[in-house]
């Protein structure tokens, strides 16, 4: 089998698996290592999943999103902002599929609810670490949703390729919806200074010089994939 091929990469994807479960740890932890995979670290908080990804820069994260300390959204968040090569799957215990949306939207390649056996976890993982997304039939079709209620300019669509991060994006979204600075900030839960600089950022990367000239930019992007509002799109 070719190096290339993503079951070879699969097999010798580095894995951290954060969680306060001792024994889902272990568990996990036999199952990866079973599977072929590489289990380089593990932790039981946020905080430390933060600092092992930024030491070890493992291919993908196994985390829980309810732990003490920092929490696994917030973790996910801080980690793929630092290294957006490092895939987290995201674990959680409720079936809310808006927990799972927020997720995805901190960064998470994945999203699984706990309760199944171990063996869909592992498989999950190395579906993630050959390059696929693990959602859910529910959380998909709450996805469709979102795309379909979709207003016509199409708020919310953005070009595969793009200079800005996804991170930075979202705050554009915001923006085009008329949101403030103040307000974009109680949405993303960032701190303010955090969203000026995304928004300077933005500034830069679409050479505009206000906000209303970057809205006017992602309108004009937007509209190559959408159409014109009231159009039929491409």
């Amino acid at each position: 089998m070719s190096p290339d091929h993503p079951a070879a990469a699969a097999a010798v994807a580095r894995v951290v698996v954060v969680d306060d479960d001792d024994g889902l740890r272990a568990a996990l932890r036999a199952g990866l290592q079973d599977a072929g995979l590489t289990v380089i670290a593990e932790a039981d908080n946020g905080r430390d999943a933060i600092d092992l990804a930024a030491h070890f820069r493992p291919d993908v994260m196994v985390m829980d999103i309810v732990m003490a300390n920092v929490d696994g959204l917030t973790a996910t968040r801080a980690i793929v902002e630092r290294n957006p090569a490092v895939r987290v799957l995201l674990l959680t215990s409720s079936d809310d599929l808006e927990l799972g949306v927020v997720g995805l939207r901190a960064g998470a390649a994945g999203h699984l609810i706990k309760g199944g056996p171990t063996g869909e976890i592992v498989a999950a993982v190395q579906r993630i670490a050959a390059g696929e997304p693990v959602v859910g039939p529910g959380l998909t079709w709450r996805l469709i949703d979102s795309v379909r209620a979709l207003p016509a300019g199409g708020l919310g669509v953005r070009p595969v390729r793009s200079k800005l991060t996804p991170r930075e994006w979202e705050v554009l979204d915001l923006l085009c919806a008329g949101l403030t600075v103040d307000q974009i900030s109680d949405e993303l839960v960032l701190a303010r200074d955090t969203v000026r600089t995304h928004v300077k950022r933005v500034l830069r990367k679409l050479g505009a010089h206000s906000q209303g000239e970057a809205i006017a930019i992602a309108n004009g992007i937007r509209a190559t994939f959408v159409g014109p509002p009231g159009g039929g799109g491409r």
